[in-house]
């Protein structure tokens, strides 16, 4: 996590999100980027048929703006103890944020979310969840900055299928970078029931295949898996919550976007996502 991503617009929650990657690069000797996208409505003339040409003195204005208050930002925030740099694209924030993950070599992206207003009105808006199904990098969505010493016990939900190399990978190293134990936890709903028996087995051959280490296994019964998830978290003070996602379906094997949406606005903690599509 050395190359690290802040789409920001300067409020509160992006501020948080910026915060939280710099205790990141602090640790990790890392750099931030800070993406400020202008996403320019097009505009025609009274007729309907001629766009109208952008005003460069406004944009030049926007621009200035912008540089400003991310030196008053970096300068409150972080006193120039990690690299920083600003990014001002011309672009709508999804591709913005897809160029810089190319050209700056990105690892993660961090976001900031409000978390009151269902997923669709974190940061960036409706764009936060595109955002999470497309990034062939982890996104991590960011109510509050913690501390990175106050993060021990990071919570992933599984249905504990036996092909997500790539997904467990990106979640031992999270787990190395905060040296927290996991809580794997299976939800047993009534529209995915299995037998306590038939659970145990899955969890012991689950962390077995993947090797896993300093952890904790959980099997809970819900009504459903998005209850279950922020319950859990709630009743065993979870500090991070590790979700898969697809990018073709949202999130992975039976979760859907909607599971995302009540983990995210129902809890304090980051979520920590990454695309098995990628």
């Amino acid at each position: 996590m050395k190359n690290i991503l802040v789409p920001c617009d300067f409020s509160a929650p992006s501020r948080e999100a910026f915060k939280f990657a710099i205790n990141i690069a602090a640790k990790t000797k890392g750099e931030i980027v800070v993406l400020y996208a202008i996403q320019i409505p097009v505009m025609y003339d009274f007729g309907g048929g001629t766009p109208l040409a952008v005003n460069p003195i406004s944009l030049a204005s926007m621009e200035e703006d912008a540089k400003k208050l991310f030196q008053k930002m970096n300068h409150e925030l972080q006193a120039n103890t990690v690299k920083t740099s600003l990014e001002i694209l011309q672009l709508d924030l999804i591709s913005a944020i897809k160029r810089l993950i190319d050209t700056k070599k990105t690892d993660i992206v961090v976001m900031g979310t409000a978390g009151t207003s269902g997923f669709q009105e974190m940061l960036i808006g409706s764009n936060t969840e595109k955002v999470v199904r497309h990034s062939p990098v982890p996104v991590l969505a960011v109510r509050t900055a913690p501390a990175l010493d106050s993060i021990k016990r990071i919570l992933l939900p599984t249905t504990l299928k036996l092909d997500q190399t790539a997904f467990i990978g990106k979640v031992k190293e999270l787990q190395e970078f905060f040296n927290a134990s996991l809580q794997i936890l299976l939800v047993n709903t009534p529209s995915h029931f299995m037998p306590d028996a038939e659970a145990n087995e899955a969890l012991a051959e689950f962390v077995k295949y993947y090797k896993l280490k300093n952890y904790t296994l959980h099997f809970r019964n819900y009504r459903n898996e998005e209850d279950g998830i922020v319950k859990f978290a709630h009743e065993e003070k979870s500090d991070l919550i590790a979700m898969a996602t697809h990018a073709r379906k949202g999130l992975a094997h039976i979760f859907n976007g909607s599971i995302t949406e009540d983990v995210v606005n129902h809890l304090t903690c980051p979520v920590w996502t990454y695309s098995r599509g990628k």
